[in-house]
């Protein structure tokens, strides 16, 4: 199916994103008294039910930067509370963004409050390695080789296509790029966080550059891009929001396809919002988890990667607009939402993601650059 082809090209798009490492094999023998901090996959518990023993003695778990209206991460934290409710979750900062993620276990290190798990854009998790543990989850063998660090320091979750959302009502339907330079956007045209930071913001950088004749190699072009934008006046520097959109405050918005849909869906009533994908070469990039090595909780940690990476979750996921890891796989097996599959917007044109090379070149890039283009 169309869907399924599209999925399958963006994790081909993806090969050799992810660096290889040595991997662990998991070999741990099943004891009374598991640790569960070392533990590298679910044998060390003996099985799910030895793990779902563990976190439940443990009986917390510290998530952080998971806004609920987020590719559906109410609905999925709110399952997780109902089938575990000896597991008390703490939802910290849901609007931080990846960097302020690891800056938190930092600052936090050796406290009951310190985040367990994160999830963490591609540049963030690539410069971060040092702050996760090693963790396979049972569905390791059917997550796309590229969108997973090979030892389990960190993998791909769900992904999407870099869009931009609009009110039709407050500007006229942009058609490309070039079209947000115009009178009509002045003052309008946001992005979702700070790209030197925000994984969302990143790729908005990182669209602007394909769609602004650059290559994934040097971001050069989509910084110019938002320089001129914001020479224009064009350019927000407001983080956008549910309630921002609501008010009119950021009547355009680039971010993640799944989140401008969410948008669309949960102001239904209030304001009208539609979501394009321009033409040409399309930008797509997924978010990632890890568990903090210095987790307070690490059972609860792995209980809650093993809970995203089954069916249910992952078409939770679905459900929330985005491109879970674990579409093809699902789909092969029977196991996906077809109706919510069916959903997803079909993106013409060629589709790119960048590499772990071209990450770490564009953060830098950006560290150097961004501040000074629209100030």
């Amino acid at each position: 199916m169309i869907k399924k082809r599209i999925f399958a090209g963006v994790a081909l798009a993806a090969a050799a994103a992810i660096t290889l490492s040595a991997c662990s094999t998991g070999t741990e023998t099943p004891a009374g008294d598991v640790d569960a901090a070392t533990a590298t996959d679910i044998s060390a518990f003996g099985d799910l039910a030895g793990l779902e023993a563990a976190a439940k003695a443990e009986g917390a778990l510290n998530v952080i930067a998971l806004p609920r209206d987020w590719a559906n991460y109410g609905e999925i934290l709110d399952l997780f509370a109902e089938r575990y409710p000896e597991i008390t979750i703490t939802e910290a900062s849901p609007d931080a963004s990846s960097a302020e993620e690891i800056q938190a276990a930092e600052n936090l290190a050796g406290q009951d409050t310190a985040p367990d798990v994160f999830d963490v854009g591609l540049a963030v998790a690539l410069s971060s390695t040092d702050y996760f543990a090693p963790y396979k989850v049972q569905a390791w063998d059917s997550i796309p080789d590229a969108l997973k660090e090979s030892s389990g320091l960190f993998v791909g979750d769900y992904g999407g296509y870099m869009s931009v959302g609009y009110d039709p009502d407050a500007v006229p339907a942009p058609e490309s790029l070039q079209d947000l330079l115009g009178p009509d956007y002045v003052g309008k045209v946001a992005i979702n966080g700070d790209p030197t930071q925000a994984g969302a913001a990143f790729a908005a950088v990182g669209m602007a550059t394909v769609q602004n004749d650059g290559t994934l190699d040097d971001f050069q072009a989509g910084i110019d891009f938002f320089s001129e934008l914001n020479a224009a006046g064009n350019f927000l520097k407001i983080d956008p929001t549910d309630a921002t959109i609501a008010s009119g405050e950021t009547p355009v918005v680039f971010d993640w396809d799944y989140l401008n849909a969410g948008y669309a869906a949960s102001l239904e009533g209030q304001r009208n919002w539609e979501v394009v994908v321009f033409p040409g070469t399309a930008y797509a990039g997924y978010y990632n988890q890890a568990i903090n090595k210095d987790a307070p909780h690490p059972a609860a940690a792995r209980l809650w990667q093993e809970f995203l990476y089954s069916d249910e979750v992952q078409n939770l996921w679905l459900k929330g607009g985005a491109r879970p890891v674990l579409a093809d796989a699902m789909a092969e097996a029977g196991t996906i939402d077809e109706d919510l599959f069916a959903l997803l917007p079909v993106v013409d044109g060629e589709t790119v993601v960048p590499t772990a090379e071209q990450s770490e070149a564009a953060g830098a890039l950006l560290g150097e650059k961004w501040a000074a283009a629209v100030q």
